[in-house]
């Protein structure tokens, strides 16, 4: 059996951003640090931050009083800050920058009068996130959402989740633009997400099966399983070695491995440990060297 490891894959700057803030918290404060939402989507980081002292919950309401709390990177409604300042608690916000950049077009277009459409996954944490910072509209392409049924010549603005399928984004675009053809469009779709579909459509055509490494409800490893199969390919995601079903194997010569933006590369290592390939090859691509600085309040640790 041959691996093809496609490239880039893996952590992208938001994430190791936000890693890094919940790891100078517990160095610099000690724990516990408060985690709201799990920081990135990932079972194995998330337990990693939490053995050293992190603890993840779900609502303001859990956190005492007076304690450090961080803002995970898929970005915060403004009532989550309010509830935080009335519990008197010191948020450090590891909200991804690129998430940010969508918040602060969507006051921009708000200001400017225009009617938001968001696209996006209902109930994600990045768009709950986002339809918090000002009134607006969510398109989810994945249940086929009507369009509102406003007049064609409403001066609208359309904003997109960060980690969704270029294809089905383009796709609804493309009706929102039929509906409404002077729709300013800003595309948000991340560099990373993009550059990780694009590699995964590179390397499809080329093995007999595709895994993908990383969790169930990261939106960004589920699109990228989307975009192989789309092409034909039997694929998978999964969160390790332990989920590998050996009958997906059985005639498989080359599989390619991608993993998404919160998947640490320990569990990659681990899967091609499992499989036992007699050659592993790295696939080129995109070279990715964004970084992104610290929030202030830690900058100097």
């Amino acid at each position: 059996m041959e691996v093809l490891l496609s490239s880039p894959r893996g952590f992208c700057a938001g994430v190791v951003r936000a890693i890094e803030v919940v790891d100078i918290c517990l160095e610099q404060f000690g724990p516990p640090v408060y985690v709201k939402h799990q920081i990135v989507h990932n079972p194995h980081v998330v337990a990693d931050l939490e053995r050293k002292g992190a603890i993840t919950v779900e609502t303001i309401e859990e956190i005492p009083n007076g304690s450090l709390v961080v803002f995970s990177a898929h970005g915060s409604p403004p009532e989550d800050f309010q509830k935080a300042r009335e519990r008197n608690l010191r948020v450090i916000d590891a909200v991804c920058p690129l998430v940010t950049r969508v918040h602060n077009e969507a006051k921009k277009y708000n200001a400017e009068g225009r009617r938001v459409l968001l696209v996006g996954h209902r109930g994600h944490q990045e768009v709950r996130g986002t339809m918090g910072q000002v009134e607006m509209t969510l398109v989810d392409d994945n249940a086929g959402s009507q369009l509102p049924d406003w007049d064609s010549s409403v001066a609208v603005a359309v904003l997109t989740q960060t980690t969704l399928s270029v294809g089905d984004t383009a796709e609804s675009i493309a009706a929102i633009k039929e509906r409404f053809p002077n729709a300013v469009v800003r595309n948000d779709i991340c560099y990373a997400t993009t550059n990780r579909q694009a590699a995964v459509t590179e390397m499809a055509g080329s093995v007999d099966l595709v895994l993908v490494i990383g969790a169930e409800n990261s939106s960004n490893c589920s699109r990228l399983r989307e975009v192989a199969e789309s092409l034909g390919v039997p694929s998978y995601l999964i969160n390790g070695p332990e989920e590998i079903d050996p009958a997906w194997l059985e005639g498989v010569n080359k599989v390619g491995i991608t993993s998404g933006a919160s998947t640490p590369e320990v569990l990659v290592e681990s899967v091609i440990r499992e499989l036992a390939p007699e050659i592993v090859t790295v696939l080129s691509g995109v070279e990715e060297d964004v970084t992104f600085t610290l929030p202030q309040e830690l900058r100097g640790s």
